[in-house]
């Protein structure tokens, strides 16, 4: 399990960590982001956990995925089930010593995170499910941060940047499917891509794409945001026409470079341009 398994979702959850913690320029305290750090690895590789294992069967037999851990002996599946647990258990210790609302919520996140494992089973939305279980991250921050001490305005601001990771994740894993088209066809996997086919696949996941910049358009003007964001948001919106461009045009041997590199730069670019709105406290502005 590799910590860069945790790159798309924790610089929102970073981003929202910075705007709950505002009145103090960001920072929530070395305490409260060492727990939210600890509680990001911890749900993200219990999450990756049991996907390898209730998927080690098809992961055997795909010739993408062969090479995995489990499927190529490298681990045992005792190994594979104590790191899954041992992650669950280090979420919750992490949310006991955050605020009693993360504890209580804790369980549920557990459920989310590893639910949408075996929603390839019997749903053609099973992107939506993950992105579901990431948007729980900026979530998970800013309660980490605040717990129950939230206003309305927070909640819209909250829950406008978790729809717009739920958008950002339905429409990069539709690509990310692509390769495995074939495939889950002919093991009776669901995804979209089997369901709608490649082509009206790629146009959900652009119209995806497209919806979630609005919504991030839309969350910098309730932070009241500046020249920052917007510069920010602008390059953004341009690796996620890059991304779609290159799924479009390219092979399918492209698509790691358009998955992991450009979301990897999406999210860095979002975490950046908050931090720096946050901490200069919207002293960016067009003049």
């Amino acid at each position: 399990m590799r910590f860069s398994h945790t790159v798309f979702a924790l610089p929102f959850a970073l981003a929202a960590m910075l705007v709950a913690a505002r009145d103090n320029r960001g920072w929530p305290g070395w305490r409260t982001f060492g727990l939210i750090l600890a509680a990001m690895v911890c749900a993200r590789t219990c999450a990756m956990a049991f996907n390898r294992i209730v998927d080690r069967k098809f992961d055997a037999l795909n010739p993408r995925t062969a090479s995995r851990h489990l499927p190529a002996g490298t681990i045992s599946l005792f190994n594979a089930i104590a790191l899954c647990a041992l992650s669950a258990a280090g979420l919750i210790a992490a949310s006991y010593f955050l605020n009693p609302l993360c504890f209580y919520l804790s369980p549920v996140a557990l459920v989310m995170v590893c639910f949408y494992s075996l929603t390839k089973r019997f749903t053609d939305y099973t992107h939506v499910f993950l992105g579901v279980a990431l948007a729980l991250a900026p979530v998970g921050a800013w309660l980490a941060v605040k717990g129950a001490d939230v206003s309305g305005w927070e909640i819209l601001q909250m829950t406008t940047l978790a729809l717009a990771v739920v958008l950002w994740l339905v429409g990069f894993d539709i690509i990310y499917a692509l390769q495995d088209y074939e495939f889950d066809k002919s093991q009776g996997l669901r995804s979209l891509v089997v369901a709608w086919g490649p082509q009206n696949a790629l146009g959900a996941a652009f119209l995806a794409h497209m919806v979630m910049c609005g919504l991030l358009f839309a969350f910098g003007m309730l932070c009241q945001f500046r020249i920052a964001y917007l510069i920010g948001w602008a390059i953004i919106v341009g690796c996620l026409v890059m991304e779609h461009w290159i799924a479009r045009r390219r092979s399918l041997n492209w698509i790691n470079l358009a998955f992991f590199r450009l979301n990897a730069l999406v999210g860095a670019v979002f975490l950046v341009v908050v931090a720096a709105e946050v901490i200069f406290q919207g002293g960016f502005r067009l003049r």
